[in-house]
């Protein structure tokens, strides 16, 4: 098969665009014919070497949002069979054992992860456990699907299962361009919050407000805290969801109401951050919560969800597999509006 793999850390050079052996299912195992997968940050983050995931191995194939086909099956494999249209949970908590991917799923330990440390969706085929493919209806394009994974797991997740959002409540969405704020952009108003975004330019704070959001700012010049006081009265927001981290920290602390918390998903500007004042936390009763990784059983419910409501699903661009590298720049350079997508086989 036809795979864009790397053996080194590096820019985009270091991609290679190459013939590799097809995976071999083992017992409970599929093999899935990729139709589409996206680029996610952590493709580059990756690739240039600033952060590896525990687990993380050279070679590498990356990607971690996969839709295609169930090409072949493993011999305990009865639920799924060849031809079925899948889309696949990327989280390998909960593998059974005669997987060749299982003993990884510690959530709070060594968690793998299909596209990230095991390999993923930048090729024509590839290996996943039987239990982590769901169903695509047939009117559902599988570029959709693919759009699905980590940005709407990890939104639907912080929001919900960290945040407890409920309606009438308010939320901050910083990075409204980016993949899982679109995803948490309309997660959040389908709940019934307020939800207010900041973005890098005008231009895509317009297009979240298309997605439901109510107001918007660009955050490289704004006074985001003082904005955000002027849109509600003084009061601030319920929540910040937040997966910027370093670049908008303080910010989002001085945005948050009485008793708001900061749930954190995400670390796009770096590691380290500074609470400025602690007085200004206890005396608030400000909260921050680390939203921690999904659990199997949410991915089915989240992906019901996604095929019921009345959602759009944002696609920038579309690449084929060999242009893996221009994708990959594309979202480094923070261009782009919603999921870039990879086209194996094109």
């Amino acid at each position: 098969m036809k795979a864009v793999l790397y053996h080194r850390s590096g820019g985009p050079e270091v991609l290679t665009y190459t013939d590799v052996a097809d995976p071999e299912p083992g017992p409970s195992d599929v093999v899935i014919r990729v139709a589409a997968t996206c680029v996610n940050r952590l493709d580059v983050i990756q690739r240039n070497g600033w952060f590896h995931l525990e687990g993380f191995t050279f070679p590498h194939i990356s990607g971690m949002d996969i839709a295609g086909t169930v090409e072949a099956v493993g011999s305990s494999v009865t639920a799924v069979s060849a031809g079925d249209r899948v889309v696949v949970d990327p989280s390998l908590a909960g593998v059974p054992e005669d997987s060749k991917l299982a003993g990884v799923g510690d959530l709070y330990g060594n968690l793998g992860v299909i596209g990230a440390t095991a390999d993923g969706g930048y090729a024509e085929l590839c290996l996943v456990p039987s239990t982590h493919v769901h169903p695509v209806p047939d009117a559902v394009s599988l570029v959709h699907a693919a759009a699905f994974p980590t940005t709407w797991m990890t939104a639907a997740h912080a929001l919900f299962d960290t945040g407890e959002l409920t309606a009438g409540e308010s939320v901050l969405i910083h990075a409204a361009g980016s993949g899982v704020a679109t995803a948490a952009i309309q997660l959040a108003v389908d709940a019934g919050a307020t939800v207010y975004v900041t973005a890098g330019t005008t231009a895509k704070c317009e297009k979240a407000l298309e997605l439901g959001a109510a107001a918007g700012t660009e955050n490289r010049q704004t006074d985001v805290a003082a904005w955000v006081r002027a849109q509600t009265d003084g009061r601030g927001v319920d929540m910040v969801f937040d997966f910027i981290g370093p670049a908008l920290w303080e910010a989002s602390l001085n945005s948050l109401a009485i008793r708001g918390r900061l749930v954190n998903c995400g670390n796009t500007t770096g590691e380290e951050v500074t609470i400025p004042s602690l007085s200004h936390l206890y005396h608030m009763g400000l909260r921050i919560l680390g939203s921690d990784g999904y659990r199997p059983g949410e991915f089915g419910p989240v992906w019901q969800k996604y095929l019921d409501g009345d959602f759009e699903v944002v696609i920038d661009s579309e690449y084929a597999l060999a242009e893996a590298g221009a994708a990959q720049e594309r979202l480094l350079a923070s261009e782009h509006f919603g999921k870039i997508v990879l086209r194996p086989g094109d």
